[in-house]
């Protein structure tokens, strides 16, 4: 049968178009790809990339105080929104266009319109336009999700932050992932009060224990307000803002609420059920472990088969799909130490597992430590940065490794490279350190601080 195209992706997120840019380029395939929305993705559009720079415009309110303290006459001033959102978009306007550009050089037909399934081959875009392929890829990432409850409507989700006219007096975040986290600091640190809610015992589940700990206590010492096994009731509209009802009693009128509670697949309305494609109950994409589902010809990548959902793990799937499609280079993705990064303030970076995680499979030593940084300390900030190894008592490797300190994910990306190879402890022993660092803590601990 002839096709229309080899491939067809539908998403124009950073997997979608990595997949399609491979085997386009490198794979000599002829690809389609079809976007309702903006080029790029929730990563590059309204997730990592704005968000990261509203972090470094977050940051420069301590720099000013920082930079006093060392001896500069500086004044703080106000954060200007109306002058730093322009700039923003901007920004993630260039970006689209190169991800638009890389397609176009590669040779990918591009469709902006939403796409859905007709059948295992046919690919039904706008209108009654219908195109055919051997293999159709998914890649249409994931959303926000706001749970149900009295005046949901009036909370917004983070695709909206970044949207916003003016900037709020008040903001009370819902949810304490991630996302939630970051938003609070970012929010702190432009102006704003603060307050943040969640439900369980400790913010960030699912990382380190003592990460949880040092991150939640820096949040807090620097003003943001946390309340935690606290749930918000109903959300109401006043003449003041929006009054939100907590279950502890707190309630209050903030200017913005913003929940930040998880994210779902983005698999509802592409026609996939009816084809025999199975779907999870979070609506994830069941796939197996060349990210192709129950259909032969239909392939899923990214965030809407929800297994690790970073951008970077998105972009090697799609890479290792366009290789294994269309190269002599058959692979697939490796889910084990995808290192990550907590954009709070201190940042977190973390790789491996959790002592928690650890502890049920291995004996383990756990080496760490806990310090105010030079940085810091001569100007008598009493912010502590921590550094964590979670050990195999038995074989030496390095089963995890957690940062808090301020340049944390950069330091994690190289430790991720170690840990990929198999490092172990006495390999760290043996590296000299550079001084003065806060990264030399990574080569330095020798004596384990317990057991377990």
């Amino acid at each position: 049968m002839d096709f229309d195209f080899d491939l067809f992706v539908i998403g124009g997120g950073s997997g979608g178009v990595r997949a399609a840019r491979i085997a386009a380029s490198e794979g000599g395939a002829k690809v389609g790809l079809a976007e309702e929305s903006r080029m790029g993705g929730t990563c590059v559009i309204r997730g990592c990339v704005p968000k990261k720079l509203m972090v470094y415009a977050s940051g420069f309110s301590g720099m000013v105080e920082d930079a006093k303290a060392y001896g500069w006459d500086i004044d703080k001033g106000n954060f200007d929104w109306g002058r730093f959102r322009p700039r923003l978009h901007s920004e993630l306007d260039r970006l689209e266009g190169i991800y638009r550009r890389n397609l176009e050089n590669a040779g990918v037909e591009i469709f902006d319109c939403r796409a859905t399934l007709a059948d295992a081959h046919t690919v039904k875009l706008d209108g009654d336009r219908t195109v055919t392929a051997k293999h159709i890829v998914i890649a249409t990432g994931g959303r926000p999700s706001v749970p149900e409850l009295p005046g949901a409507e009036l909370a917004c989700v983070s695709d909206d932050m970044f949207l916003m006219e003016e900037m709020p007096k008040s903001i009370l975040i819902v949810g304490a992932g991630y996302i939630g986290c970051e938003f609070a600091c970012m929010m702190n640190g432009l102006g704003v009060e603060t307050h943040l809610t969640y439900r369980g015992a400790q913010i960030l589940r699912g990382f380190d224990e003592e990460v949880r700990g040092l991150i939640s206590e820096s949040m807090i010492d620097s003003g943001i307000d946390i309340h935690l096994g606290c749930s918000v009731m109903e959300l109401q509209q006043t003449d003041d803002g929006i009054l939100a009802k907590l279950t502890n009693g707190k309630d209050r009128v903030f200017d913005r609420v913003l929940y930040a509670t998880g994210r779902v697949p983005n698999s509802a309305g592409l026609g996939l059920e009816e084809l025999g494609v199975g779907i999870g109950h979070r609506g994830q994409i069941e796939v197996d472990e060349w990210c192709q589902t129950a259909v032969p010809s239909i392939y899923a990548i990214g965030d809407v088969i929800d297994r690790i959902a970073l951008t970077p793990v998105a972009i090697r799937e799609g890479h290792a799909l366009a290789d294994t499609l269309f190269g002599d280079k058959k692979h697939k993705m490796e889910y084990d130490n995808v290192a990550s990064a907590v954009f709070t303030q201190p940042e977190m970076g973390s790789v491996g597992m959790t002592e928690e995680e650890a502890r049920r499979d291995h004996s383990i030593l756990i080496y760490a430590t806990a310090f105010r940084p030079m940085k810091g300390a001569f100007i008598e900030r009493t912010e502590r940065v921590l550094f964590k190894l979670v050990v195999d008592a038995d074989t030496r490797k390095i089963l995890g490794c957690h940062i808090v300190a301020e340049g944390a994910a950069e330091m994690i990306q190289m430790v991720a490279i170690a840990m990929k190879m198999g490092v172990t402890k006495e390999d760290f022993d043996r590296t000299c350190a550079v001084h003065p660092t806060m990264a030399e803590e990574i080569v330095t601990m020798r004596e384990p601080v317990r057991r377990s």
